[in-house]
């Protein structure tokens, strides 16, 4: 069987831009993949490869979790001597700005960085573990057509031509290496996903998804850029990842729009091939994935 509803969905997608698609069961050939090795501007999507550096060398004993972290706002560039500040209002998530001049543990500044897509805490993390270490998860997962090579909002870094980058197929190799336990140990992946669905920023993939469904995603975006990716848990079939990437000239809206449209085809594939339809009952387990969105402004650097 032909998959009807993502083959439509890639079909009505715009002819200018860029747009990347990868759905499937989790450890499978995918349903549908379309552009999946294009890359994109990783945005946001780079801080799940960074949390499981993090917790990866919490195993190995380089680091403990629960070590308490200085909150300061100057960060220096991976591209000479330079330093340079983030900025508050470009940031998704206040609560890290609260804490500046204190001390977190590790540990919050990791589900910071998830579940509200904090800046702040995404280059405190970056600092403690290394740069080298995200992209050693990357290739260790098979995603070697992404790299990290800096972090938010590093303007010299990005005048030289460095940039994060990602692809739709890289970033389902990422979340589902958690869901199999393969990204790190199983008690490390099974509190990322934890983290990953409780996530709070909602106006991508689950907007398409029935209320009450749950997923474990992250997305990321900043002017001109918007992805999602997740691990969606149907009680009706078996666990499947969507990963979305879009790179255009649409508005915020609209590629939210397109996301969305992406995880609505996505649960009506998983539908069909359950021998189902889309006017059944959803199973309903959490609350309103869409009750909670995006509430700051996206930096023209990377935010998000």
């Amino acid at each position: 069987m032909s998959p009807a509803h993502l083959e439509s969905f890639v079909a009505s997608l715009p002819v200018t831009g860029s747009f990347s698609l990868l759905v499937g069961p989790v450890g499978q050939p995918p349903w549908l993949a379309h552009a999946e090795h294009d890359a994109h501007y990783a945005a946001s999507t780079m801080k799940v490869a960074l949390v499981i550096a993090a917790f990866r060398q919490a195993e190995a004993g380089r680091l403990h979790l629960d070590e308490d972290v200085l909150v300061h706002n100057e960060f220096r560039s991976v591209v000479g001597a330079g330093r340079f500040p983030l900025d508050a209002t470009d940031d998704s998530d206040p609560e890290p700005w609260a804490r500046l001049g204190t001390r977190v543990a590790l540990r919050w500044l990791t589900y910071r960085a998830l579940v509200r897509s904090s800046n702040l805490a995404t280059n405190l993390v970056l600092e403690t573990v290394g740069i080298e270490a995200v992209q050693a998860v990357l290739v260790s997962l098979g995603a070697g057509n992404s790299s990290v090579v800096r972090g938010i909002e590093d303007a010299d870094a990005r005048t030289a031509g460095l940039q994060n980058l990602v692809t739709a197929s890289d970033l389902a190799l990422v979340v589902s290496a958690l869901a199999t336990g393969t990204a790190a140990g199983r008690q490390s992946c099974d509190e990322i996903l934890s983290v990953l669905l409780a996530q709070q920023i909602n106006d991508g993939l689950p907007a398409g998804l029935p209320p009450g469904t749950r997923i474990a995603h992250k997305s990321g975006w900043t002017p001109g850029i918007s992805h999602d990716v997740g691990i969606v848990y149907p009680a009706h079939g078996p666990d499947f990842v969507v990963a979305v990437c879009t790179s255009s000239e649409l508005g915020e809206q609209a590629a939210l729009e397109i996301i969305a449209a992406a995880g609505a085809a996505a649960w009506a594939e998983s539908l069909a091939l359950a021998g189902r339809s889309v006017g059944d009952p959803p199973h309903s387990g959490q609350q309103d994935p869409c009750s909670q969105r995006r509430t700051h402004a996206a930096s023209t650097l990377g935010s998000g």
